[in-house]
């Protein structure tokens, strides 16, 4: 049984309204990095792919790719137990309990200590991860316990996430990671001897802008080198946002990296 919900929520419309996600008020909300991440999740209908949503927060990376492909099994990773009686509810509130589950656990504890997620290790095909994008001790901390666990983590947690993924996918499968860009050369030091055949993609608020946001993803046993895709851009100079960034945001459309 899930925790109750105790923090006041907003209900808010994701992917031109087809998901419909409880977000806390005054804390901690997914937005446009969650649904980027969603649309880069490397898998194609009609396989039976398996996802790993990891810190997965209310659940909106893991949910809008169950709503995108509609035979992918999502599992739901989230130690904090608002959030994840959150997420529980929203896979509910969306009619997704079929495809769709979560796991309360904190993924930078040793996998020994994690029995439900020991039992699933080498068996996702593809693992998504949207982590707090600063470090603790680092700034000024959030006064709202959720909203302040969500935008940090501790130092080496970003390591331990990378470690956590390469034992959950299976070999072959793909990690796609956005962090803010400043965090690449921490993302990439996490990287060697894990994955291969990276791919990082630029994020750029607007054309000329320089990227405030990677995507970077990798492949479980591959030894193939780097590669640097041209930049993906948001907006319009008008701040309208792209017509390839609407049919994300609008209408769940998929983001091909290799293209």
């Amino acid at each position: 049984m899930s925790n109750p919900v105790t923090t006041p929520t907003t209900d808010d419309a994701f992917l031109g309204g087809a998901l419909q996600m409880l977000q806390p008020q005054n804390s901690y909300r997914a937005g446009l990095d969650a649904v980027l991440l969603a649309a880069a999740a490397s898998i194609l209908p009609g396989a039976g792919a398996r996802v790993l949503d990891v810190g997965a927060g209310v659940g909106v990376v893991g949910l809008a790719v169950a709503r995108r492909v509609a035979d992918a099994h999502v599992t739901l990773v989230e130690r904090d137990p608002q959030l994840a009686a959150l997420a529980c509810a929203n896979i509910a509130r969306n009619q997704l309990a079929d495809r769709a589950s979560l796991i309360e656990a904190d993924v930078s504890r040793p996998l020994g200590e994690l029995s439900q997620l020991g039992a699933l290790v080498d068996s996702f095909d593809c693992a998504l991860a949207n982590p707090p994008y600063h470090t603790q001790g680092r700034g000024t901390s959030a006064r709202d316990a959720i909203k302040a666990g969500a935008n940090a983590m501790p130092d080496g947690d970003l390591d331990r996430w990378a470690r956590f993924m390469t034992a959950m996918l299976r070999p072959g499968g793909s990690a796609v990671v956005i962090h803010k860009a400043e965090a690449l050369p921490e993302l990439l030091g996490a990287y060697p001897g894990r994955f291969g055949d990276l791919l990082l993609v630029p994020i750029h608020p607007r054309d000329g802008s320089p990227a405030t946001r990677v995507l970077l993803r990798g492949i479980k046993g591959s030894r193939a080198p780097l590669r640097i895709r041209a930049g993906l851009v948001l907006h319009n100079a008008d701040g309208s946002s792209r017509p390839e960034m609407e049919a994300i945001l609008r209408h769940g459309a998929a983001l091909d990296l290799d293209a």
